[in-house]
């Protein structure tokens, strides 16, 4: 996954760049066009718009790469979870490290954690239970990391293109205290760049929060099914431990009870 996400944010700087080739080759055509089009108008908002467009190619990527990332079947198999459980019933441990080894899945990874601390078949349920919580720490902090880049770009985007809005309303003042009021053309492009800056900031800020919120969302209902799956594991070897110690109780019972003798005839003791 992360090379895909890679790949995405490649693409999207390409895009981009070929975008700004056009705009540089086009600018003197279109400085003598009445009609104003898009490639213009970003052009217009001066350096402010490069920072924004790697933003805006961030987001798109991170938005992709999360929804192929976020699937259930990419964090749990609920087939392979039941299969494991039946295994750990029947105290198959080795068996179940196998298993697990199988379906590089966060679930089997996480359950992988708690049976490493078993020694020679012998299992430590407050050990096992220990390594289960930090695997799962270890396991499901890495997609929320790349959910929380979204939030970040969400936050960065309208900062910087207020800090575009400032540098051209600065440019503006500039202009009036050098020529004064007798080039309205150059002040209104200084106030051009420092208002399309500002749309550019929210109109990035904007969806990349809605979907900063609905992949967290999204990621905290696939962790609660995942703690789902890994409290059933638990149980499994739980009833599994206490099947075979009522078993071996018994088998003890059952060697330390001694035969019963057949009464002895009273005619032959007679």
């Amino acid at each position: 996954m992360g090379w895909c996400f890679l790949m995405i944010l490649c693409a999207g700087l390409c895009l981009v760049s070929v975008a700004s080739a056009q705009d540089s080759g086009a600018g003197g055509a279109a400085a003598v066009e009445s009609n104003t089009n898009l490639l213009s108008m970003l052009g217009a908002g001066g350096w402010a718009m490069y920072p924004l467009g790697f933003l805006s190619v961030a987001a798109f990527a991170l938005t992709v790469y999360n929804f192929l990332a976020l699937r259930p079947k990419d964090f749990f198999d609920p087939e392979a979870a039941e299969e494991l459980g039946q295994k750990l019933t029947d105290l198959d441990i080795e068996g179940a490290k196998s298993f697990c080894l199988e379906y590089p899945t966060p679930l089997m990874r996480i359950a992988g954690h708690g049976l490493d601390s078993t020694r020679d078949g012998q299992v430590d349920l407050e050990l096992f239970k220990q390594r289960l919580e930090a695997g799962t720490t270890k396991e499901l902090a890495q997609p929320f990391v790349i959910i929380n880049y979204l939030s970040i770009i969400a936050s960065i985007a309208p900062m910087l293109g207020l800090l575009g809005t400032v540098s051209g309303m600065v440019k503006a003042f500039n202009s009036i205290a050098t020529v004064g009021m007798g080039q309205p053309d150059l002040l209104a492009g200084n106030i051009s760049e420092a208002l399309i800056t500002t749309a550019t900031g929210m109109i990035i800020g904007i969806p990349t929060m809605f979907f900063f919120f609905y992949f967290k969302n999204h990621y905290g209902k696939l962790v609660s099914e995942t703690t789902m799956y890994l409290e059933d594991i638990y149980s499994d070897l739980v009833h599994g431990l206490r099947i075979n110690s009522s078993s071996a109780g018994v088998q003890a019972l059952s060697a330390s009870t001694p035969a019963p003798t057949a009464p002895e005839d009273s005619e032959s003791q007679s």
